[in-house]
């Protein structure tokens, strides 16, 4: 299933600062539940509920060409995580420093190890 992304300024706002948040070598990521999922998921014509994904890049990360290249590899490991993952959440993704020498597995393996903690996988005690 393609993922919804965040796409309202306030949304980024509310995830970085209310939001519960891992560090980990190549991503920060920031989780906050989605007070419209149940809204959103009446919504939509398979009436589930689903989550909304953001990516957040600074100018620190280089110039136009890099921060494609890190918005890309943040994609793709966030696609290999996402259909494990719980529901109605907003989840924002920004890259660290080292994200352009990384690979996507070793952004997936970050992602897994993030969201683990924060208990967001399915098959884990809220």
């Amino acid at each position: 299933m393609k993922y919804t992304t965040i796409k309202e300024h306030h949304l980024y706002e509310k995830a970085f600062h209310k939001g519960t948040r891992f560090g980990g070598r190549y991503v920060t990521v920031f989780v906050l539940r989605d007070f419209a999922a149940k809204r959103l998921a009446m919504e939509n014509p398979r009436k589930t509920a689903y989550n909304r994904f953001g990516v957040s890049v600074g100018k620190k990360t280089g110039g136009a060409v890099q921060r494609s290249r890190a918005k890309r590899i943040l994609r793709a490991g966030y696609r290999a995580v996402e259909p494990e993952l719980k529901t109605g959440f907003l989840i924002v993704v920004a890259p660290r420093q080292g994200i352009l020498e990384a690979k996507s597995t070793d952004v997936e393996r970050d992602l897994r190890r993030g969201f683990a903690k924060i208990g967001l996988f399915r098959n884990s005690e809220p």
